[in-house]
């Protein structure tokens, strides 16, 4: 029996404000949030090794493109495949949530694939490394964005942290009163420092990055730090419920060995790559 004194009822509103039919959701907010701070580090690093900055508007389109349909996509299929089967236009039906982050892995390298096709002189290698960076900051950002949703729930517990989720989406009437793990904050804070780790190697290494390296370790830490959370977390795959390793694990293993295949073999730039900051325009 989990005591309910002392820890944290999170019941807020998951609408932040409305304005006629448009409402505007903490977790819209951050997921914005995500993408806006994630397109200026690109413009950065960009202007950084003298690539041409308005490159990154196309890329933009590209990556929130290829997150949006690579996340819903993983989510029915990976998760929820005979309700989602049952009626197809479910898979349309974006607006009642769903997203998964796996899915969204392979929506970003697909589509940072076919960007590559199209910018010789950005490879598809040196556009992975670059764009772990501010996809790991994206995740610290969405996480917490989960948290104001009261979804992707840990499993209960009684350490002092825990946090009783009034409007957990996941849970009945009895469950929504029990103290729980706030993993979706572990994961967070697992991505913030994830994105530290890889910016300052960036700030280190720049156009001289070798490449396979931030990419390689963003796949390792990621979902190294994934598989270890799901044994905290409510399991969402119903059909996995009794299987050994969550969804999540099953599919987080193979990003690890792609990650750890990925830093083995990484490459080094050559020599007579630039590192010099651009000129400024006059």
């Amino acid at each position: 029996m989990y005591s309910v004194i002392a820890h944290l009822s999170w019941d807020i509103n998951r609408i932040l404000f409305e304005f006629g039919p448009i409402k505007i959701r903490y977790y819209g907010l951050f997921f914005t949030a995500g993408f806006i701070c994630g397109y200026l580090l690109l413009r950065w690093m960009y202007r950084t090794e003298n690539k041409n900055v308005d490159d990154v508007d196309s890329l933009l389109i590209y990556m929130v493109i290829g997150t949006i349909v690579g996340a819903r996509l993983g989510h029915c299929l990976f998760y929820h495949p005979a309700y989602f089967f049952e009626k197809p236009i479910r898979f349309l039906e974006i607006w009642k949530g769903g997203l998964a982050s796996h899915g969204a892995a392979v929506g970003i390298t697909i589509s940072a694939w076919l960007y590559s096709r199209k910018h010789k002189d950005q490879s598809l290698l040196w556009l992975m490394d670059r764009l772990a960076i501010p996809v790991a900051l994206a995740g610290f950002f969405i996480r917490i964005g989960n948290f104001f949703n009261s979804e992707i729930l840990g499993r209960a517990s009684d350490v002092p942290w825990a946090v009783i989720f009034v409007n957990g989406l996941e849970l009945d009437k009895e469950a929504q009163m029990t103290p729980r793990h706030p993993v979706m904050l572990y994961e967070s804070l697992c991505y913030g420092c994830i994105f530290l780790i890889l910016y300052l190697l960036y700030r280190k290494y720049r156009a001289a990055t070798p490449g396979g390296l931030l990419v390689g370790l963003f796949f390792v830490l990621v979902f190294t730090a994934r598989f270890v959370l799901e044994f905290f977390k409510l399991r969402q795959a119903e059909f996995a419920q009794g299987l050994p390793l969550s969804v999540g694990q099953m599919l987080s293993i193979p990003l690890v060995i792609a990650g750890v295949l990925l830093l083995i073999y990484r490459r080094p730039v050559a020599s007579t790559e630039s590192i010099a900051a651009p000129e400024k325009k006059k």
